[in-house]
């Protein structure tokens, strides 16, 4: 339907002058509320009387006294100005107890359960409405982010969209993951030793190689891999049932204990360095860059932040 041309354009100010002024009952109050002149606030009670079809306010002797109409628009202009307040807020200013919200994590079986026990309990302790969803990582996850089925990915991050934002978490270094009293953790680890025992591989993709092949290849040594699984925490139940050797992120020298090796801690697997040069494992989290300036957003990544992080503050 066509708008006709006597109606008044939607104007914001309008309605936190009129506010001011039912609030105030005086031009000069109003205008000093506002940091504006007294004759600009005039001029604007003159426009409002012309859009309202109403005096609004009128002269009682020394003072100005609010029509009815006036009387009965004060609370819905007050609300309206709220709103607007509210409207017009950076969202990073949310408050996380207000929050009802489900964020959807993608991620490994490993730093899901690495994350989900600490992540709840800072909900629970800032943010009691806010729900988490794991979801087991996929291939390619830039879709996920970018069609928003998934708020962040947790992970190492190596296949993003151009416009995807990314921030390193973390850097582990990978050890050897066998069962208490294993013959490998009697004496100091070999070379020769970790590729004389038998192995479980960790590939979504069912690869048996990987990096601890190529640097036991420098040595003239090959692994025999007795089985592939597709997540960590699956290879480390296989580990601690039996003689095979599993790969274990492990925090680096001189750094407080990972989170992600909690599980091999809890099943009872004994950690050993690794006597060969790996390269470390970089764990980060990617977003779509419509939820940075999200203030509920922004919450979750400074809460990843301070559980992935040992001692970070935020």
């Amino acid at each position: 339907m066509p708008v006709s041309s006597s109606s008044p354009s939607l104007d914001a100010n309008l309605a936190v002058a009129l506010d001011a002024l039912l609030t105030e009952q005086s031009v000069t109050r109003a205008a000093a509320r506002l940091r504006t002149s007294p004759a600009a606030m005039s001029r604007t009670l003159a426009r409002l009387r012309r859009v309202l079809q109403d005096p609004l306010l009128v002269r009682a002797g020394q003072v100005m006294v609010p029509t009815p109409r006036a009387e009965a628009l004060r609370d819905e202009a007050a609300a309206v100005v709220r709103r607007l307040a509210v409207l017009l807020t950076p969202g990073g200013g949310v408050d996380p107890a207000t929050l009802r919200r489900t964020f959807t994590v993608q991620t490994s079986d490993l730093v899901g359960v690495a994350l989900a026990p600490g992540l709840l309990a800072l909900a629970r302790r800032e943010a009691p409405g806010v729900s988490l969803r794991v979801l087991a990582e996929e291939w390619e996850a830039g879709p996920a982010l970018r069609e928003g089925r998934v708020d962040l990915e947790i992970g190492s991050i190596d296949h993003v969209d151009p416009e995807t934002r990314v921030e390193e978490l973390v850097t582990v270094r990978m050890a050897a993951g066998v069962r208490a009293g294993h013959p490998l953790a009697a004496a100091a680890l070999t070379p020769a030793g970790l590729a004389a025992a038998e192995h479980v591989a960790v590939s979504r993709r069912g690869r048996f190689t990987g990096p601890l092949d190529a640097a036991l290849a420098e040595h003239g040594l090959a692994r025999r891999v007795g089985a592939v699984l597709p997540g960590h925490l699956a290879a480390m139940v296989f580990a601690a049932a039996g003689d095979a050797v599993c790969l274990v992120p492990a925090a680096l020298p001189d750094q407080p204990r990972s989170p992600l090796s909690a599980p091999a801690h809890a099943l009872g697997l004994r950690l050993l360095d690794i006597p060969v040069p790996l390269p470390p494992l970089t764990i980060g989290m990617a977003w779509h860059p419509r939820h940075t300036a999200d203030g509920a957003h922004q919450w979750l990544r400074g809460a990843v932040r301070r559980v992935l992080r040992p001692g970070h503050a935020g």
